[in-house]
């Protein structure tokens, strides 16, 4: 049987973030993605539209993505998108 360990929390020791380094992070997370989904074989144009997808949910949030709540999602996803033309909401669905 595995034995517990305490966890700590380890942002108590380290610096927050600048603006540079979270916007180097959030491009290398994004390269990962489009990398990840090149090695899946998917078409130029569908790795494209998803990622203008996250550039557009971006541009809403205004902070990155990896803050975004349930809560989020729903308004970005069930208000915001209400509003536009149904291609863009139906982009998505054409793979």
């Amino acid at each position: 049987m595995a034995a517990l360990a305490v966890v700590r929390d380890l942002s108590e020791h380290w610096a927050p973030a600048s603006a540079e380094e979270l916007e180097r992070f959030e491009t290398d997370v994004l390269s990962g993605f489009v990398l990840a989904r090149a090695s899946a074989g998917l078409a130029d144009g569908t790795i494209r539209g998803d990622v203008g997808h996250l550039d557009q949910i971006r541009s809403w949030f205004g902070r990155p993505l990896w803050g975004i709540k349930p809560a989020d999602a729903d308004v970005y996803f069930g208000k915001v998108l209400r509003h536009s033309p149904s291609g863009t909401r139906l982009a998505g669905h054409r793979r």
